[in-house]
């Protein structure tokens, strides 16, 4: 399947028109629905296969930020062969209260997936606490990249964004 046509049925059951408040506190007119493409088996497993092929050579660990990228990590690692991660947006406060559930993250390279970035802020604070916990983190991938600053502002923090579709590749599709 090509990126158009993914692109295409992405846009099908996931991209909504109206006014919504974005995780940055900014106002967009379209949202990119990412639980519709994730509830869906077939779409989800074809947009990971995709995915697997850009990981980056050497990362031993995938690491699925909450709630949205961790369906897409699950994913994305069966077809990869790795372990996953599973990084909440902070440490439970009961049972093992950790903030990575899943494999080690601690000494290994890890590539953190996420669902959509649009800011990038949510990858740099998990990133942030993922180094804190001794990953090496340089690369995080998405299924779609938005094109509003994301990268930039995730490059400024030593991470390289790769994504398997971006606003420009979604708009062609339409």
């Amino acid at each position: 399947m090509t990126d158009s046509d993914l692109a295409r049925q992405v846009n099908s059951v996931a991209r909504l028109s109206g006014t919504f408040t974005l995780r940055s506190g900014r106002t967009a007119t379209e949202y990119f629905d990412k639980y519709q493409f994730e509830a869906d088996p077939v779409l989800l497993d074809q947009l990971a296969e995709q995915m697997a092929a850009l990981i980056p050579e050497g990362t031993e660990v995938l690491a699925g930020l909450e709630m949205g990228g961790i369906a897409v990590v699950t994913a994305v690692g069966r077809h990869a062969g790795l372990p996953c991660a599973f990084v909440r947006k902070q440490a439970k406060q009961y049972g093992t209260a950790r903030l990575s559930e899943g494999a080690e993250v601690a000494g290994r390279r890890v590539l953190v997936v996420e669902d959509v970035v649009t800011s990038g802020g949510q990858v740099v604070i998990s990133t942030g606490e993922l180094r804190k916990l001794g990953a090496h983190v340089d690369h995080a991938l998405c299924v779609i990249d938005r094109q509003e600053g994301g990268a930039e502002t995730l490059a400024e923090h030593g991470i390289k964004l790769r994504a398997l579709l971006n606003r420009a590749t979604l708009d062609a599709a339409i």
